[in-house]
């Protein structure tokens, strides 16, 4: 789609160019225009030294550049600079502000900015530029997807003639690639291919708005790696420390893995497989970092090394798969710095000086977001930043945070690493908020000793004299009782049980004599159960607080009672049917009235319990 999109855009400009001849910026002609083009990474740098005279009468205070649309659209760093002398001994003066212009009847096709010079150029003066410009998603994969054998090879659109509204005397082109390995390229009068390095021209006296369209096809062993999001949280702490935090969503924007992946072919050393992908990457940290992790949803990964001497610490760090085209992955780094070597006094602030972008060694990044997180009590906050970025604030809390920590929150798009330059975050501050949280800690434990004393020493027990406490006294005694209660009819369900079971076992044996002493031995069980029940019942009946519950205990040993009666009742009937030697189903009509009534109070005596249990 991007390649599509450069190729309509580039037949547009094709079709402006006759229209953009007017002598608007006539007074002004580039005498001499060196431009060098650097693919060597997936970011395509150009560099362009601009000899500019004023040929007019007039003075001019302002210098106009162009960019092919195509370019335009994916321009991500652009400076400008006044500079002086020549080969080693050219050094720059001064950078010099650059604005996006549109000129009125210019069509759609180029994209203009204006530069402001240092000075006014008068009649005959000369004046050397340095334009150093870097492009994102210009070097475009084609074929589009390859297979894990293929090679990959990338295509860059150029024109072998400086696009310029100034006449351009001479000028001269070089294209810096990263190997030897060409599919091809345009060739144009005065081309040159001198191992990894293509030259054209010099060209003599160009027109206004030249161009000559080229292409190049060659190898790119780069790594296309490319965030789609990365959030860098800067967090400073006046207790010595500058903790540093980069969340990276990262994606491979090389030509798309066609096929199926083979881990076998990939780890084929003599004949490696997969030279689209990357492994690695190069993460280049400040010379004193310290308590570097790098880790990802999974946990801690351990296959990174790291080097550190007085002037860098650098962290290689692999990930946990190769990176083939259009594959993603997630991961964090994080490292601590000295507090010391970013914070400093002006004017009775404070200010952090950091860098802006991601330590990665060409890593472009489509939205960065720079979060740096100020110590509670933060006041005044300002920001310089070296380009325009999108700012606002915010308010995070953490542990012991009152009124929480003011966020200077820092957005920009298309980021490379030639944004990789110092912020200043200013801000005032005072020491006695660095004791508020010690003072908070102290003061939490001294209420806690001082409560645990309270505690120990302090009598929280009611008074046994107090109503309250006799009342509790009382309600003890009448849940005791009421336990008892329970325990003896249970007792006497499970001697129902028991005369029950005897009349299994004579209906199965015929022993009407033991049958007899089962019976008259549970009867003298349950004479003994009812006679621990009577103190029991005048004991609840004399409690005041037990007058709602008093009711229902005499209801359920009236209960009981009854099923006793009617077990009694039903086990006489069956011993003499036995003695009587009558049928079993003669036995069973006589005692069917009998089993239904105990049934009923069986259940009702149940309910009763499940009543008291509640209580």
């Amino acid at each position: 789609m991007m390649k599509q999109a450069s190729v309509v855009d580039l037949f547009l400009l094709l079709l402006a160019i006759p229209l953009l001849a007017t002598p608007a910026f006539s007074d002004l002609v580039l005498s001499k225009v060196e431009r060098r083009i650097d693919v060597t990474s997936q970011i395509a740098r150009v560099t362009k030294t601009l000899k500019v005279v004023n040929s007019g009468s007039e003075s001019v205070s302002e210098f106009t550049l162009t960019f092919p649309k195509f370019l335009g659209n994916n321009l991500a760093y652009l400076s400008v600079s006044h500079s002086e002398g020549k080969g080693k001994s050219k050094r720059s003066l001064a950078t010099l502000s650059v604005e996006e212009a549109h000129p009125k009847g210019m069509p759609d096709s180029v994209s203009f900015y204006s530069v402001s010079l240092p000075k006014p150029l008068n009649k005959g003066d000369a004046l050397t530029l340095e334009v150093v410009a870097a492009f994102t998603n210009v070097l475009q994969p084609f074929p589009e997807k390859i297979s894990q054998r293929d090679i990959h090879l990338v295509m860059l659109q150029e024109s072998a003639q400086y696009l310029s509204p100034y006449v351009v005397e001479s000028q001269s082109l070089s294209i810096k690639l990263p190997n030897a390995r060409i599919e091809s390229y345009t060739k144009l009068e005065n081309t040159k291919l001198q191992g990894s390095e293509i030259k054209y021209g010099p060209y003599k006296n160009l027109a206004q708005y030249s161009y000559a369209p080229i292409v190049v096809h060659f190898e790119s062993k780069a790594a296309f790696a490319v965030a789609e999001k990365l959030v860098r949280e800067i967090e400073v702490s006046h207790w010595g420390n500058v903790q540093v935090t980069e969340h990276y969503n990262l994606v491979h924007r090389g030509a798309q893995l066609k096929g199926e992946f083979s881990r076998l072919e990939y780890q084929d050393r003599p004949n490696p497989q997969g030279v689209s992908a990357f492994r690695h990457l190069l993460a280049r940290l400040p010379p004193r970092a310290h308590s570097i992790y790098y880790r990802d949803d999974i946990g801690n990964i351990s296959t990174s090394q790291m080097q550190s001497d007085s002037k860098k610490t650098e962290l290689l760090i692999e990930p946990r798969f190769p990176l083939f085209g259009g594959w993603k992955t997630f991961f964090t780094i994080g490292y601590g710095l000295p507090l010391s070597d970013f914070l400093f006094a002006s004017e009775g602030k404070r200010f952090l000086d950091i860098s802006f972008g991601s330590p990665m060694i060409d890593l472009v990044t489509e939205k960065l977001i720079v979060q740096v997180v100020l110590p509670e009590g933060s006041k005044d906050i300002s920001v310089t930043t070296p380009f325009a970025v999108k700012q606002s604030h915010e308010i995070k809390y953490s542990h012991l945070d009152i009124a929480g920590r003011p966020v200077v929150v820092l957005e920009k798009n298309n980021v490379v690493p030639d944004h990789n330059q110092n912020i200043q975050v200013y801000y005032k501050f005072s020491n006695i908020n660095l004791l508020s949280e010690p003072l908070m800690l102290i003061t939490g434990f001294f209420v806690l000793f001082i409560t645990c004393i309270v505690y120990t020493r302090a009598d929280f027990s009611i008074s046994k004299s107090s109503a309250a406490y006799l009342a509790k006294l009382q309600w003890d005694e009448v849940l005791a009782t009421l336990q008892e209660v329970q325990n003896i009819i249970h007792k006497c369900l499970a001697a129902h049980d028991k005369l029950e079971t005897s009349l299994r076992d004579l209906s199965r044996t015929g022993d009407i004599q033991t049958c007899k002493a089962a019976r008259k031995s549970t009867d003298g069980l349950l004479k003994d159960l009812s006679k621990e029940l009577r103190p029991l019942l005048a004991s609840l009946q004399s409690f005041p607080s037990a007058s709602h519950i008093s009711p229902k205990v005499e209801e359920l040993v009236a209960k009981e009672k009854e099923l006793q009666e009617k077990l009694m009742a039903k086990h006489t009937t069956v011993v003499e049917g036995y003695e009587k030697k009558s049928s079993g189903r003669d036995i069973e009509n006589r005692i069917a009235s009998q089993q239904q009534k105990i049934i009923a109070l069986r259940q009702e005596v149940e309910d009763l319990l499940e009543f008291i249990d509640e209580i």
